[in-house]
């Protein structure tokens, strides 16, 4: 899942070599911590959220078929 994360932000970022993708994996949850450049966060959140509605989309429903939920939090 991080390698698809990772995947899909390294394109929108100007310091792709900033990119950082922390797990915590708990009972029923799996949650993952997305770190950008400063100035790149406003490109991975985009318009109203609307990039990071879309990448939480395609990474939920990659993990759909686990039994854990899949959260990602950018930060």
């Amino acid at each position: 899942m991080q390698a698809l994360i990772e995947t899909i932000v390294t394109p929108l970022v100007d310091h792709p070599s900033d990119i950082e993708i922390d797990v915590k994996e708990e009972d029923e949850k799996i949650v993952y911590h997305l770190s950008v450049h400063p100035d790149d966060v406003g490109k991975v959140i985009g318009k109203n959220g609307r990039i990071a509605k879309a990448i939480r989309t395609v990474v939920y429903a990659a993990g759909s078929d686990s039994e854990k939920r899949i959260y990602l939090d950018i930060m």
